[in-house]
């Protein structure tokens, strides 16, 4: 019975026309034309080194670790991040009202960061300070316990520089770091590729809607027949949803297949992860589409206009529409865009441009597969609950 509803909602999806067409037209056509506007702005963008300045006090004088990780960012060469003014507070401040930096560095009891608006130098300068504090902590932590661990042993003659050193030296062999990737693959025009994908694989949600909506008794006569039916619930969520995953998977395989062939867009050495990314966003898109369609007790137009304006709202919270938002978001609401998925598919991307390391690609990665499964369970409750006077 499975497989009898899978092939009957993969049927009902492949010949719905409009359904095709947002599916694997409409991606595609938007491709072109970012094609078209994009292709002969930048030929080549390189990362520009970012004017910050740090306001010199005593904190900042007797906390070596900013200083030292500071000075290695600031290192002339072909991974130099910023260039750094060490200024008086009085002087940071004329500075930034200047524009002849993006913000400064103030610490006191806490380390503050102040800048002029929000793009992405701010961005890349908040994240690299918060790691420098996250990493600052860590280090402070194994410290203490290495030197409990000593005191323990009754050891008279510790060594703390060197216990310092080895435990700073363990956490940066470890530890995320930002590389200058402009040179192959950093460019507006691939943020804007991203996105692309980004939306298709949300816009997936209106296929797993459409098919589900079909297994409601208040929304057709199928749905009626298959409410009265004895197959389980599960089978019916679990065929639905996997039939909208593999037309949702076909369409994102003809935009790849078109902006890679066709266009000519490279999408650098993390391929792989990207279609990883893709893959696992799309089932958080078709997720929240189901749950759209079993908890909205509304038609059909009603249902697709309240899915496209959550995920048009997710979209423009996660910075797809310009990445500012983004970071205003993180830095006043961030719990909005953890659990928002627009904004976790977007943060991996992110992450592939300039981190090295997988660690935030595969922290965004589980959290889409977490939401995923989230979702369908509440879909699947709010199925087996669903109970009518007459059919």
């Amino acid at each position: 019975m499975f497989w009898h509803n899978f092939k009957y909602s993969f049927k009902t999806l492949i010949r719905n026309k409009t359904l095709l067409f947002w599916t694997f037209a409409f991606p595609i056509l938007l491709g072109i034309f970012f094609h078209m506007a994009f292709s002969d702005i930048e030929k080549s963008e390189t990362f520009d080194v970012i004017d910050i300045a740090i306001v010199e006090n005593n904190t900042f004088h007797q906390n070596k670790f900013f200083q030292k990780t500071f000075e290695a960012f600031s290192q002339k060469g072909e991974n130099q991040v910023f260039h750094i003014q060490y200024v008086s507070l009085k002087k940071a401040k004329d500075l930034l009202k200047k524009e002849q930096i993006i913000g400064y560095l103030q610490m006191d009891d806490e380390v503050h960061i102040v800048v002029h608006s929000s793009g992405v130098q701010e961005t890349i300068f908040k994240y690299i300070v918060d790691e420098v504090i996250s990493n600052q902590k860590m280090i402070e932590d194994l410290a203490s316990n290495e030197i409990g661990q000593e005191y323990s042993k009754e050891n008279a003659t510790i060594d703390y520089n060197k216990i310092y050193a080895e435990i700073t030296k363990l956490v940066y062999s470890d530890t995320e770091s930002l590389d200058n990737v402009s040179k192959t693959n950093l460019s507006y025009t691939m943020i804007e590729y991203y996105t692309l994908i980004a939306m298709a694989c949300l816009y997936g949600g209106v296929i797993s809607m459409f098919v589900t909506n079909y297994k409601l008794a208040n929304m057709n006569c199928v749905g009626k027949r298959t409410s009265i039916s004895p197959i389980s619930k599960i089978k019916i969520l679990t065929g639905s949803l996997l039939a909208s995953y593999v037309v949702q998977m076909i369409g994102l395989a003809l935009l790849f297949i078109f902006t890679i062939f066709v266009l000519k867009v490279d999408y650098g050495e993390h391929i792989l992860p990207i279609f990883i990314l893709a893959i696992t966003g799309s089932l958080a898109g078709l997720s929240l589409g189901i749950v759209v369609a079993t908890f909205v007790k509304a038609g059909e137009n009603t249902k697709t206009g309240i899915l496209i304006a959550i995920t048009m709202l997710g979209c423009f919270l996660s910075g797809m529409m310009g990445i500012t938002m983004k970071y205003i978001i993180d830095k006043n609401i961030p719990i909005i865009n953890k659990i928002n998925p627009a904004s976790m598919i977007t943060d991996g991307f992110y992450s592939l441009y300039y981190y090295p390391t997988f660690h935030r690609f595969i922290f965004n990665v589980v959290s889409l597969v977490i939401f995923s499964i989230l979702m369908i369970f509440l879909s699947l409750q709010g199925l087996r609950r669903q109970k009518y006077d007459s059919i």
